[in-house]
């Protein structure tokens, strides 16, 4: 069962999934695994279903559930989010899950740099709620914070395919420092706005590493009219750019033939609107002139090939005309606060 983009609540189109096994959240503990293991819940590809499929403890589950609780109390399970960072709603998902599913859900939160324990103080973040059968249920987180870890709490046993946690990175300056860093990230808080097209996918176009295969970055389909794609990607804060890279890591007969960058220092009130920083790209500044790209291949723009524009919030990434590209990496220093 998949969801139309549309369709999708603000926070999950807005925010990025903090429990996503790509960027780097793992399982830390569940009550019970016996049917399916926890680190199946994290996984970035829709579930799926192998009818007919059994393994040595009954039928095969894309998610992660528990044995039939024959006893009080209910299961839960805690997750290692990404990067830590403010929680605005979650996707708990039961695709697939027919007759194995919970009566209902809790989620809480904590911050625990070096995990939890048995002092650790949770949070909640929602409240019991109902679950159904084979759907996405979306919810609004219902308390402020800085997070680190979710304990999803399930009543009283079965199976999740998916639990989505949706949210933007707490960006830690003192950590970061003074030197240049990628502020394009999804582990820092950059994220992707809006883009021309994304027919195979564009998620993971921000994510740690080299992509894996082709279908790890951002790809377009083929484009049978005039003109260009593109995808425009809030940084994690103003910055001037000072180097910018563009990995087409895996695209060899589908890389784009050149690329160029565009920037633009915008204020809060400007790009509340998606349409309005889509419309107002068509004259940003250009930071990176036209360049040729190359096939699976790192391609490393210095300061010697970078404009001096200014500051800059966003970022548009053009490709000629179409194609894929793997990761889009954008380093600058964080502008200090009182920086006009």
């Amino acid at each position: 069962m998949t969801i139309d983009g549309d369709s999708l609540p603000e926070f999950a189109r807005k925010t990025i999934n903090l429990a996503s096994a790509g960027l780097g959240a793992r399982p830390v503990f569940a009550t019970d695994e016996f049917f399916a293991p926890l680190e199946r819940l994290l996984q970035d590809c829709p579930a799926v279903f192998h009818p007919g499929v059994y393994d040595e403890h009954g039928k095969w589950m894309d998610g992660w559930e528990t044995r039939r609780r024959r006893g009080p109390g209910h299961d839960h399970a805690i997750v290692a989010l990404a990067a830590s960072g403010r929680i605005a709603g979650f996707d708990v998902d039961t695709t697939h899950f027919i007759g194995n599913y919970p009566t209902a859900c809790a989620i809480d939160a904590c911050l625990a740099p070096d995990g939890p324990d048995e002092t650790t103080v949770w949070t909640e973040l929602l409240g019991t709620s109902p679950l159904g059968p084979n759907a996405h249920h979306h919810f609004t987180a219902i308390a402020e914070g800085n997070w680190s870890h979710v304990r999803l709490r399930i009543y009283p046993d079965g199976g999740v395919a998916r639990l989505r946690v949706y949210g933007t990175p707490e960006l830690d300056r003192a950590r970061v420092g003074e030197a240049p860093v990628d502020l394009a990230s999804s582990l820092l808080g950059g994220r992707i706005v809006v883009f021309s097209n994304g027919h195979y996918g564009h998620q993971r176009l921000l994510a740690p590493g080299r992509g894996i295969n082709m279908g790890d970055g951002w790809e377009t389909r083929r484009r049978r009219e005039p003109g260009n794609d593109w995808v425009i990607v809030r940084l994690a804060a103003r910055t001037k750019i000072e180097r910018i890279v563009v990995d087409t890591a895996h695209f060899k007969g589908n890389f784009p033939d050149a690329c160029s960058v565009q920037a633009a220092d915008l204020r809060a009130g400007d790009c509340a609107v998606d349409a309005l920083v889509s419309a107002s790209s068509l004259f940003w500044r250009q930071a990176l002139p036209c360049q040729k790209l190359s096939a699976d291949s790192i391609h490393d723009f210095g300061p010697e090939m970078i404009e001096d524009i200014g500051f800059a919030t966003h970022v548009r990434l053009n490709i000629y005309p179409d194609g894929g590209v793997s990761r889009l990496r954008v380093f600058g220093r964080i502008a200090g606060a009182g920086t006009p």
